[in-house]
């Protein structure tokens, strides 16, 4: 998979160009070596992508759902006809386990199929008048042009969930993948332009880092930017955007609290919380960073996670039997390096892992640490890598209160078998979404959406697909 090659760059106007920006290298994880070079677009190359994405957006539009639908199809079967080949460059790029980067696909194409069943279901209203023989027609108009910024840590998978219903409601796009992981996202797009009668101009790609990402936002061509990413980074878009009253949908990470109740079945719980917490290395923004169990439960259960944990199987995500890729980055090794450092000098124990492992590429083990309070950094700021922190509690109100004393809001688990426990969970956990009895892993139909910094807008779902229209109101006198 070394030497990877693009036509190009940019994607503009259904042609490839190169970018004059400067060049970003990509690297396999697994080895720390670099894979492939990638130019940035510059501000004006930004520019002229979201001037061709608006040129072409009327007529778009105007096309009719029924047509953008059929478009979509046809983008689900090219995904799914190509998904070997993708999962591999997003193992390439991201070093996940082939398991977890098929499972990327296949969400991913479940993405744009849920979307363009849409073409024949998205719905207006009509409303009595208030005189005599009107009409008020509430109908579904599209925004514009959305710029589509993606995350590093599931190129394709956010990609499609941006994409997707940014098309179906009658949006053109300019994506920008992450400067850490380019390859799947370019590879699509050579598949896209190879094989698909998408009109020119409907979809369009940029690569490059944070000063592209900033000429998306602050383009006025831009109506929308759907962002996936860290908070700062949000909130600086939000910042920018504000400008032109951009619309902006942010999802910014979390910090999930996974609550083990007394009466919790911890045969469902363990494997649940192991897969929340080490799959993709930790990398995912609704994976269990905090895990609370009952003060009669917490020995049997730190025992047994730390055992589950300890025998994980940690390798290049190529390899069978991987059950654990390395980290995405030099820089994410790091990060997650020093909140273990940062844990341990604040008191915590490590009970399991807590350091880089040895050889090539950027492997951190998995880890699980003790003695931990809920005060200390690794309980409240986003990890985002393979490190869980248990603490014991005594009482319900006691661990509402920790899980959300917190500046997220995106997901939370709960294990329990009383019905009253798990309600009363429900209705005061100050979280998006709730996982009961389960393991991480939102449905595409359903809503995926944060509380507090963990973002605003949310995505999938009928309300995530409705997002990206805004009402127009038509008052209709007849006779």
């Amino acid at each position: 998979m070394s030497g990877f090659t693009a036509a190009g760059s940019m994607y503009v106007d259904g042609a490839w160009r190169d970018a004059s920006g400067p060049a970003l290298d990509v690297f396999d994880p697994a080895t720390g070596n670099v894979t492939a070079s990638v130019a940035s677009a510059t501000a004006d190359e930004v520019e002229a992508a979201l001037a061709s994405a608006r040129a072409v957006q009327g007529d778009w539009a105007r096309a009719g759902s029924v047509a953008r639908g059929a478009h979509l199809r046809q983008l689900a079967d090219l995904i799914h006809a190509n998904r070997e080949r993708l999962a591999e460059l997003i193992s390439l790029e991201m070093g996940k386990p082939a398991a977890e980067a098929a499972g990327e696909l296949e969400f991913a194409e479940g993405l744009v199929r849920y979307s363009s069943e849409w073409d024949r279901r998205l719905e207006g209203e009509i409303l009595p008048g208030e005189t005599a023989r009107e009409e008020v027609h509430l109908l579904r108009a599209p925004l514009g042009v959305v710029a589509a910024i993606c995350p590093w840590n599931f190129p394709l998978a956010v990609l499609c969930r941006k994409l997707a219903p940014a098309l179906l409601t009658g949006n053109t796009v300019v994506a920008k993948p992450s400067e850490v992981s380019p390859l799947s996202t370019l590879e699509l797009v050579r598949l896209i332009d190879e094989n698909l009668d998408l009109p020119k101009g409907v979809f369009n790609l940029v690569c490059g880092a944070g000063e592209t990402g900033a000429a998306m936002v602050t383009s006025p061509h831009t109506a929308m930017v759907s962002f996936t990413g860290h908070r700062d980074t949000g909130k600086r878009i939000m910042a920018a955007a504000a400008g032109d009253l951009t619309r902006v949908a942010l999802e910014l990470g979390g910090k999930a609290p996974a609550i083990v109740w007394r009466d919790a079945d911890l045969d469902l719980a363990v494997p649940a919380l192991i897969e929340a917490r080490f799959t993709n290395a930790g990398q995912v923004c609704t994976s269990a960073e905090r895990v609370f169990v009952h003060a009669e439960r917490v020995d049997e259960f730190t025992e047994r996670y730390v055992a589950a944990a300890a025998a994980l199987v940690v390798g290049p995500g190529a390899e069978a039997g991987v059950q654990m890729g390395p980290m995405a980055s030099a820089a994410q090794l790091q990060k997650v390096g020093a909140a273990v450092e940062r844990a341990v000098g604040e008191g915590a124990q490590v009970l399991t892992g807590g350091s880089p492992r040895d050889g090539d590429g950027w492997f951190f083990t998995p880890t699980v640490l003790g003695g931990v309070s809920p005060e200390m950094d690794v309980m409240r700021e986003e990890t985002f890598g393979p490190v869980a922190p248990i603490i014991g509690v005594d009482s319900l109100d006691q661990v509402l209160g920790y899980a959300n004393d917190s500046r997220y809001g995106l997901s939370a688990y709960l294990f329990s078998r009383d019905y009253s426990t798990i309600m009363r969970a429900v209705e005061d956990l100050e979280f998006g979404e709730i996982y009961i009895n389960r393991t991480l892993g939102e449905s595409i139909h359903a809503h995926h959406s944060g509380y507090k910094e963990s973002g605003i807008g949310g995505e999938d779902g009928k309300w995530g697909l409705t997002r990206y229209t805004q009402i127009k109101t038509a008052y209709h006198r007849y006779g």
